[in-house]
C-alpha cells in the first residue's frame, strides 16, 4: 500500500473514531499516539464527513490501529513506572527496585515492571521468597518509632532531633540511619517564610543601653529575659503575639495575643511572666526599641520589680536573635503549616504549641536536644 494512501486512510479512521465513538478528541489522540492539534487539523479537513457516510473501516488500518494502541499502552505503563520509581532509583540497589515492584504490582504487570527496572522476574520472586534479614526487621521496628515521634512533633522534627528522641527511648540508632528511614518514607520537615514589620522605633520615648551585647548565655533561670512581638495571619486579619523568653532554658515564660499592636499587648505578656516566675534581683530584661517596650508604662513595670532594662542597637536584629529564632520556629512548625479561619482558632493553636509542646516536649539543639522544662529540671 502506498505510504500516502495509508496516511490518508489512517487520518480518515481517526476522524471516524471521533465522530462515531462518543469519546473525546483528547482520549482518541492519546490512544492513537498523535498530537491533539494534529487530530483537530484532520477534523477541520473533514468537516463534511458524517457518521452515516463514513466508509467501512479498512482491515489494514484497523490492524495498524490495534498495534499502535498496544504500543501506546506499553509506553504509558513504562512512563508511569519510571515516574513512580524515581525515588527508588536515587537510592539504588536491586533490593530497592524489588521493593518498588512489590509495592507497584497492583497497578502494573510484574513482567513490565521488571523489564523497565532492568531486573529479572526470577530475581524478584527469589527476593520475595527470602526471609527479611535482621537489619530489615530492625528497620521496620525503628520506622514505627520514627513515624510515632514525627507525628507527635507535628511533623517538625528533622533527623538530628529525631535521632536524639529515639536514643532517649533506648533505641540503638545513629543519625545516618534515621535520615535514611525518614528520607525513604517521605518524612521531611518543611519550612518557608514571609515577613511583616512589627517594630516601630520612631518615637520620643527614652532608650535604654544594650546591656546584653549579644551574650545570650545565662547561668540560672530569671537572670536574662528576652521579649519581642510577632504576627500570625488569619482569615479575620492579623493576630499579634508578644512573648517573654527566659534565656537560661529558652523557655517562654509569658505570652499574650491581640488583634491590635499596642503597648497593652507587651504589658500583658510581661505581667504573666512576672506572676509565674516571681524573679528576684539581678534580672535583665532585653527587647528591641519598639514603642511598646519603650513606653513609660512598660518601663515603669520593669523598674517596679527591680529589673534592669536593656535594648537592642538601632536596626540590629542580631541583638534579639534568640526570640527571633523562637518566632521562626513557631511559624515554620505551626503557623505556615496551618490556615487559621479565626483569631480565636489561632490563639488556641498557639497556646497548645507553647504550653503543650514547645516548653515541655520540644527538643532544642542549643540545650543538647532536651526540652526547656527538662533542662531546668536537670539544672535544678
Amino acid at each position: 500500500m502506498p505510504k500516502t494512501r495509508f496516511k490518508r486512510e489512517f487520518q480518515d479512521e481517526a476522524v471516524r473514531l471521533v465522530l462515531t465513538s462518543g469519546r473525546s478528541q483528547r482520549a482518541i489522540a492519546d490512544d492513537l499516539g498523535v498530537n491533539r492539534s494534529t487530530l483537530a487539523r484532520w477534523m477541520a479537513e473533514h468537516q463534511d464527513m458524517r457518521p452515516s457516510s463514513a466508509p467501512p473501516p479498512n482491515e489494514d488500518v484497523m490492524d495498524e490501529l490495534k498495534r499502535l494502541r498496544r504500543e501506546n499502552e506499553v509506553l504509558r505503563q513504562e512512563r508511569d513506572i519510571l515516574k513512580k520509581a524515581t525515588g527508588f532509583f536515587r537510592q539504588g540497589g536491586k533490593s530497592m527496585r524489588f521493593t518498588f515492584i512489590d509495592a507497584a504490582k497492583a497497578e502494573f504487570p510484574i513482567q513490565r515492571l521488571c523489564q523497565v527496572l532492568e531486573v529479572s522476574q526470577s530475581g524478584y520472586f527469589a527476593w520475595r521468597s527470602r526471609p527479611a534479614c535482621q537489619r530489615q526487621r530492625d528497620d521496620l521496628v525503628l520506622l514505627a518509632h520514627v513515624r510515632s515521634a514525627f507525628r507527635e512533633s507535628n511533623g517538625t522534627y528533622g533527623s538530628p532531633r529525631m535521632t536524639r528522641e529515639l536514643q532517649d527511648q533506648g533505641l540503638p540508632i545513629g543519625r545516618r540511619r534515621t535520615a535514611r528511614l525518614m528520607r525513604e518514607n517521605g518524612l521531611k520537615a518543611r519550612q518557608k517564610r514571609r515577613f511583616k514589620r512589627t517594630t516601630d522605633s520612631h518615637h520620643a520615648f527614652p532608650i535604654a543601653p544594650n546591656l546584653l551585647e549579644q551574650d545570650f548565655s545565662a547561668e540560672r533561670p530569671n537572670q536574662k529575659w528576652n521579649a519581642d512581638i510577632s504576627y500570625v495571619w488569619t482569615s479575620e486579619g492579623w493576630l499579634y503575639l508578644a512573648v517573654v523568653l527566659d534565656l537560661f532554658a529558652r523557655r517562654v515564660v509569658g505570652w499574650a495575643v491581640s488583634d491590635r499592636l499596642h503597648k497593652e499587648l507587651a504589658l500583658e505578656a510581661l505581667r504573666k511572666a512576672l506572676a509565674i516566675r516571681r524573679p528576684g534581683e539581678g534580672l535583665t530584661h532585653h527587647a528591641d526599641r519598639g514603642s511598646q517596650y519603650c513606653s513609660i508604662e512598660y518601663q515603669a513595670e520593669l523598674r517596679k520589680h527591680g529589673i534592669r532594662i536593656s535594648m537592642s542597637g538601632t536596626g540590629n536584629c542580631f541583638d534579639n536573635a534568640v526570640v527571633e529564632t523562637f518566632f521562626k520556629t513557631l511559624k515554620s512548625e505551626l503557623v505556615w503549616r496551618t490556615v487559621f479561619q479565626t483569631r480565636a482558632e489561632a490563639r488556641k493553636a498557639i497556646g497548645r504549641y507553647i504550653d503543650g509542646f514547645y516548653n515541655p516536649v520540644r527538643r532544642h539543639s542549643t540545650l543538647d536536644y532536651v526540652s526547656p522544662a527538662q533542662f531546668e529540671r536537670l539544672a535544678g
